[in-house]
């Protein structure tokens, strides 16, 4: 899905990539979540009597600040150094997917509560307003996460040595 953000980052250096993440991503998601939750409350509390108020997002948002932040501080405090000093502690990195996968299934939440982004018929500004952002929130942390797991995650891969790690024959 993100095929050319990943070819585009995929030669970069760790503390390049890092860096990247850092500012288009991380500082990004702790402006845009806090944002969105107070015009979640907003919306709820204006159209509680809508059909289509999308009741929870709120706490939902809430729900996903904490393990957002959670998450982030864990990156940014202990695997992010790692990662640029050339380490790839497997258990850190695996315990970040896993909360990666978490991340997506409140994505998929996050779309069922905003009817995917599409507001009802005659929704006022503050609710499109809100179903754009969270539509936003939701490329941007697809996108933070396809790069994490499938570049910044990988260990590179160490180009041969002849006769270290391999002989073409001509040697003997």
């Amino acid at each position: 899905m993100y095929q050319a953000l990943i070819e585009q980052w995929q030669h970069a250096s760790s503390q390049e990539l890092i860096q990247h993440i850092l500012a288009n991503f991380h500082e990004k998601h702790r402006q845009q979540v806090p944002e969105l939750i107070q015009l979640a409350r907003k919306v709820e509390e204006v159209h509680n009597d809508h059909e289509a108020v999308p009741t929870g997002l709120a706490d939902l948002l809430s729900e996903m600040l904490n393990e957002l932040e959670s998450h982030m501080m864990k990156e940014e405090q202990i695997l992010f150094p790692m990662l640029a000093g050339g380490i790839y502690p497997s258990g850190p990195i695996a315990v970040m997917e896993e909360e990666h996968g978490e991340h997506e299934r409140m994505l998929a939440q996050l779309n069922t509560l905003t009817n995917n982004g599409k507001a009802p018929r005659g929704a006022c500004g503050s609710w499109i307003m809100l179903y754009e952002g969270t539509q936003e929130l939701i490329n941007d942390l697809q996108q933070h996460i396809a790069l994490e797991n499938q570049v910044l995650f990988c260990e590179p891969q160490a180009t041969p040595q002849h006769g270290k790690d391999f002989c073409c024959g001509s040697c003997q």
